[in-house]
């Protein structure tokens, strides 16, 4: 496992949110614990190597990690009477039923209760994700295609 391989790595974590990953493969042992923000707080790297092998260990550096900043939107800060929609489960998210199709909302869309927001793809199910509350999408918060996490808000829509 080359420096890029385990560089990469660091960053896949940094954007699961997963606090903790430990990997052992034959020679090679890798821990990275992030913080509940994504930020990656320590990346443990060693190498074994062969008894005959006078290499020194490789180490990778703390610093070797970007920090990534997942841009949290302050709800109260920005209008008080927003309500957020978050994600029920863990999975991919989508916008769009099919490729082929229009998306389910639109920012400026009028929803009603019921209505169908969004598709989150977990275990090759597709979840439909329908809205609890009435009223206009002002801002939609994920990416289409992208993974989100249980809780992670999607939407944030005006009930007025």
């Amino acid at each position: 496992m080359d420096l890029k391989e385990i560089q990469n790595l660091i960053k896949f974590v940094a954007n699961s949110g997963v606090a903790e990953v430990k990997l052992e493969m034959d020679d090679v042992k890798i821990t990275i614990r992030t913080t509940l923000e994504g930020n990656v707080t320590e990346t443990t790297y060693v190498q074994q190597l062969p008894a005959q092998a006078t290499l020194p260990q490789a180490v990778v550096p703390q610093q070797a990690a970007p920090v990534v900043t997942t841009t949290e939107v302050p709800v109260a800060a920005e209008n008080s009477n927003l309500i957020t929609i978050k994600s029920p489960i863990i999975g991919t998210f989508y916008r769009k039923p099919s490729p082929d199709k229009p998306a389910f909302a639109e920012i400026g869309s009028t929803i009603a209760k019921g209505d169908v927001l969004c598709v989150i793809e977990a275990m090759k199910l597709f979840n439909e994700i329908e809205s609890e509350v009435s009223g206009k999408i002002v801002k939609i918060l994920v990416d289409d295609m992208s993974p989100v996490e249980f809780d992670q808000p999607l939407f944030l829509v005006d009930p007025s």
